[in-house]
């Protein structure tokens, strides 16, 4: 299955578009915020950080689990969440989120034109500078858009939280494996791309009920409602922690030491059989195992192998307690 020719960027102009940016950004959230409570904190610190975001959409992504009866059910419902966080928030965005694909990539011949790719081409296309995409979840919006119009790869550098480290034994990680064909697409198109794994490298962003008890409960509406939707989604046992992922991609921007990064080649998705047999309930077999396969001629990404936690959740606290006491205007 072949991709449509991809415009061709020269490797000196990819990495220029790949150094951190400085000053403030035009960027693009495309989030499955239903799917965990780590995307509604990540869209509130991006709101909290208007100092370098200039946010120009907000894009719901589909997912597919329990928690959605379809991929489209999950866009639609990743879509009214965002709905409901810019409500709490008293933050007039509403006229800036789209709703996204209705399922995933079957082929690369039938992209979804939802709402959100179709505004995804209208900013690139018209951005003056590189607008900044954000990705939270499978790629089938950003895909589908490239699909439809290949030159917006020139105009846009994308971030995604995507697959597991490079030394992980494997990559069967929920984004990559909710939309494969868009995965292997944005892998191989050649577009600016910093890639920032799950396992091994953002699961160090991780917290506890007792600490979000401490920093966040109480701090306003918007402060209960994600401890309330950390507490449901991500339940513990008494000691348990579990990570809030997404805050790295709002972290990097606003202080790349705390995400450290290099330069590498971008990563082929390669599939191996199943170790062991996957419950029926788990996702299609054929997708039960995937790895990361290397070829060093291929072209580069920037490559994200740490996080400092600390400093990251500090922030976050910091801004939201100035948000909760009226002392931050994320208007700005």
């Amino acid at each position: 299955m072949r991709a449509p020719t991809m415009p061709i960027i020269s490797e000196s102009e990819r990495i220029a578009k790949l150094e951190p940016p400085k000053g403030r950004i035009n960027v693009v959230i495309d989030s499955d915020t239903y799917n965990e409570g780590d995307d509604q904190f990540t869209l509130a610190y991006a709101i909290f950080s208007p100092e370098k975001f200039n946010i120009a959409g907000y894009h719901s992504a589909p997912f597919y689990n329990t928690r959605s009866k379809s991929a489209g059910h999950g866009a639609q419902l990743s879509y009214e969440e965002m709905i409901r966080l810019f409500a709490l928030l008293d933050a007039p965005f509403d006229d800036l989120a789209f709703p996204g694909s209705d399922g995933f990539l079957k082929d690369y011949d039938h992209p979804f034109k939802s709402a959100a790719a179709e505004h995804l081409i209208e900013l690139a296309m018209k951005s003056e500078g590189p607008l900044y995409v954000i990705a939270l979840g499978a790629l089938t919006n950003i895909a589908s858009a490239i699909l439809i119009e290949p030159k917006i790869i020139e105009r846009i550098v994308l971030l995604w939280i995507g697959g597991h480290a490079f030394h992980w034994p494997h990559t069967t990680e929920f984004n990559i494996r909710g939309d494969l064909l868009a995965s292997r697409l944005v892998l191989d198109c050649g577009i600016p791309l910093i890639l920032i794994p799950a396992r091994g490298v953002t699961s160090h962003l991780r917290t506890t009920v007792l600490e979000l008890e401490h920093n966040i409960k109480g701090k306003g509406v918007i402060g209960d409602f994600l401890f309330d939707r950390f507490c449901k989604i991500e339940w513990l046992e008494p000691g348990g922690s579990n990570e809030i992922w997404c805050l790295s991609t709002i972290a990097y921007f606003i202080n790349p030491d705390w995400v450290p990064t290099y330069i590498t080649s971008s990563p082929m998705i390669a599939r191996q059989p199943p170790k062991k047999a996957p419950s029926p309930k788990a996702y299609p077999k054929e997708l039960h195992y995937l790895t990361w396969s290397f070829d060093n001629s291929r072209h580069s990404i920037r490559y994200a192998y740490y996080v400092h936690r600390d400093p990251i959740f500090k922030d976050f606290f910091s801004k939201l307690d100035q948000f909760a006491s009226g002392k931050l205007n994320i208007d700005a």
